[in-house]
C-alpha cells in the first residue's frame, strides 16, 4: 500500500506533517517527446493527404471530382489526422514517463491525462507554427507578384492617364461624373447618341456602376439610357426600355448570384471552423485518454519484473 493510501488509524498520531516531495509533478522529457512524434506523424499525415487529394482534382474537363467531394475527403482527412497524432503522441508520452512512487493511483491517472493533454497542446501550437509559417510564406510570394504586376499596371496605367491627358484635360472626376452627366444631360437624346458614341457609351457605363452602388437605377436614368438606346439601335422606345429591363434584371441577376455564393462561402467556413474546434476538443481526449493507457501499461509492465525478481532480501 502506497503512502497515499494509507489510513489513520485509531490511536495514531495526528500531529506529523505530511512530507512534500521534492520532484515536480511535470515530465516534461515525456511531453515534448510525445509532442515531436505527434507533430511528425501530423507532417507526414498532412502530406500523404495532399499527395491523394491532387490525385482527385484535374485540369481537364469530366476528370476530376466534384468540389464537394474534395472539401469532404479534405474535412474528414484532416479530422483522422488529428486523431491519429494525439493517439500516438499521448501513449508514447504515457509510456516513457518514470514511475511514481508512493503516489496515489487516482493522483497518478490525474498525472498521466494532464501529460498527454500538455503534450497535445504542444503539438497543435508546433503544427500551427509550422502551418503559419508556411502560410506566410507562401503569400509573401504572392504579394510579390501582385506587387510586380501593380507595378506592371501602373505604368500602362500611367501612360494611358497621359494619353488620356492629351485629349481630354477637363473631364469630371469618378466621385462626381455621374451628376455631372445629370446635369449636362441634353433634351434631344438623339442627337447626343449620334453626335458622340463614344461619350454616350461612357455616360451609360457611369449611370450603370451609380445604379450599383445605390442598389437600383432610378427611372429617369432608366428612361435616358432607353432614348440611348433607341437612337443608336433603331428600336421604338418601347423596345428599346424593354431591353434595359431586360440588362439591368441581368445585373441584379448576377449580383444575388454572387451574394449567393458569398454567403455559401461564409457558411462552409463557419461548418469548418466549428469541426476543426470540435476535432481539436476530440483530439485533446484522445491524447488524454492515450497517455492514461500507456501509463498503466508502463505500471503494470514493471509490476510484473518487481513480482520475477522475487522479494527482497
Amino acid at each position: 500500500m502506497s503512502l497515499a493510501e494509507d489510513r489513520v488509524t485509531p490511536g495514531a498520531r495526528t500531529d506529523v506533517m505530511p512530507v512534500e516531495s521534492s520532484k515536480s509533478a511535470i515530465a516534461w522529457g515525456p511531453i515534448i517527446g510525445g509532442a515531436v512524434a505527434a507533430s511528425g506523424i501530423t507532417l507526414i499525415l498532412l502530406l500523404l493527404g495532399s499527395g491523394v487529394g491532387l490525385t482527385m482534382v484535374s485540369p481537364w474537363s469530366g476528370e476530376s471530382s466534384s468540389a464537394a467531394t474534395v472539401g469532404v475527403t479534405a474535412a474528414i482527412w484532416l479530422v483522422v489526422v488529428q486523431w491519429l497524432s494525439s493517439a500516438f503522441g499521448g501513449y508514447l508520452t504515457g509510456r516513457l514517463r518514470t514511475k511514481w512512487a508512493a503516489i496515489h493511483t487516482d493522483e497518478v491517472f490525474f498525472r498521466d491525462t494532464a501529460h498527454g493533454f500538455l503534450s497535445w497542446a504542444l503539438a497543435t501550437v508546433f503544427v500551427a507554427g509550422f502551418l503559419a509559417s508556411s502560410l506566410t510564406s507562401l503569400a509573401g510570394a504572392g504579394a510579390s507578384a501582385a506587387g510586380q504586376a501593380a507595378m506592371a499596371a501602373g505604368v500602362a496605367g500611367g501612360a494611358a492617364a497621359a494619353s488620356a491627358s492629351d485629349t481630354d484635360t477637363t473631364g469630371p472626376s469618378m466621385p462626381t461624373a455621374y451628376f455631372t452627366d445629370a446635369l449636362l444631360r441634353p433634351q434631344n437624346i438623339a442627337d447626343r447618341a449620334n453626335a458622340d458614341n463614344g461619350a454616350a457609351a461612357a455616360e451609360i457605363s457611369r449611370i450603370l456602376l451609380q445604379g450599383a452602388v445605390n442598389g437600383s437605377v432610378p427611372d429617369g436614368d432608366k428612361a435616358y439610357i432607353a432614348g440611348i438606346v433607341s437612337a443608336r439601335t433603331g428600336l421604338s422606345e418601347a423596345d428599346a426600355r424593354t431591353r434595359v429591363d431586360t440588362v439591368l434584371k441581368q445585373i441584379d441577376d448576377a449580383k444575388v448570384a454572387a451574394q449567393a455564393a458569398a454567403d455559401k462561402a461564409r457558411k462552409a467556413a463557419a461548418t469548418s471552423a466549428l469541426i476543426g474546434s470540435l476535432s481539436l476538443l476530440v483530439g485533446a481526449f484522445i491524447a488524454a485518454a492515450a497517455a492514461a493507457l500507456g501509463g498503466r501499461q508502463r505500471d503494470e509492465e514493471e509490476d510484473l519484473v518487481a513480482v520475477g525478481r522475487g522479494p527482497l532480501v
